[in-house]
């Protein structure tokens, strides 16, 4: 049985209209002792608020025995299956299906929907690993850093939080002495895919360092770590089951704290520390007296 929505379910016994309080939460209760009285699968379908909570009363949540969650971009081909509570089963299992003309196809190796330059190298792009429950995703981030032609450079992400792009971009700056004071940054994430955790950091600073140098970097590389404020990188969960998944997908070369220890190591393996990332304050007396006399 499918009751879409719970919204639109009301009983002559209360007086309040279809949708308030009252109403859902006597509809959900009378549904669900009929569902355990005869044994009937059911399906609530239930409104969300702008934010993605569910939308009534809180105790709608606790009278069902599993919350199911399905999210992604209106105008992306995939969605994710998430379970926010479950009584008999795990709440950490991910599922992805793409959308299709007939409804819902199963997806059985998402990672392939997300790397979409994986084949030919492209400044600006990085592979990262992400944990979806427990399935790791490898997933492309791409960035575009370009002279900006306002007095406060702009920094726009598209499934990647503002304030993380912004802290990328100040380590960048303290810590490898990269111009991005005087650049505009833009990030986004293949696939309309939205990422949060901290494991993504590692790859999208080498992203912006990336396409502000206009050189690609190895196809087969994937970057796992957090950045911390101080330049160093930091080791993330699960790091041997990501590591595991991108060895499977044909990627050789994983730089993660186990590698290197710090950013700056990293952008200089890859050749991404150039002379114009060298501040004024290190060049020598000499040079610049030869700059003042015109003979340099």
């Amino acid at each position: 049985m499918v009751v879409d929505s719970i919204q639109t379910i009301t009983t002559d016994e209360l007086t309040g209209a279809a949708g308030s309080v009252g109403q859902v939460r006597e509809s959900a209760d009378r549904l669900t002792s009929l569902a355990k009285e005869l044994h009937i699968p059911m399906f609530l379908v239930g409104h969300v608020t702008k934010e993605g909570k569910i939308s009534g009363p809180k105790i709608l949540e606790h009278i069902v025995d599993a919350v199911l969650e399905l999210s992604g971009e209106r105008t992306g081909e995939l969605r994710l299956l998430r379970a926010v509570k479950n009584r008999f089963g795990a709440t950490d299992e991910v599922g992805v299906f793409r959308v299709e003309e007939y409804g819902y196809q199963s997806v059985a190796n998402p990672s392939e929907l997300f790397l979409e330059h994986a084949a030919q190298p492209v400044p600006g792009s990085a592979t990262v690993c992400v944990m979806e429950g427990t399935r790791p995703l490898l997933v492309e981030t791409q960035a575009l850093v370009v002279e900006s032609q306002l007095a406060m450079p702009r920094r726009v992400g598209r499934g990647i939080q503002l304030s993380r792009i912004q802290v990328l971009s100040a380590v960048l700056q303290k810590h490898c002495r990269l111009p991005l004071g005087s650049t505009d940054v833009f990030l986004s994430v293949a696939g309309g895919y939205e990422v949060r955790e901290p494991a993504v950091d590692l790859g999208l600073a080498v992203a912006i360092a990336s396409s502000l140098q206009n050189k690609p970097l190895p196809k087969d590389t994937v970057f796992i770590g957090e950045l911390g404020l101080l330049g160093e990188i930091r080791t993330v969960s699960l790091l041997d089951r990501r590591i595991k998944e991108a060895k499977r997908l044909g990627f050789e070369h994983i730089i993660s704290r186990k590698t290197h220890s710090n950013i700056k190591a990293v952008l200089k393996q890859f050749g991404l520390l150039s002379k114009r990332s060298v501040p004024a304050a290190a060049k020598s007396n000499t040079e610049e007296q030869l700059e003042l006399s015109g003979d340099f």
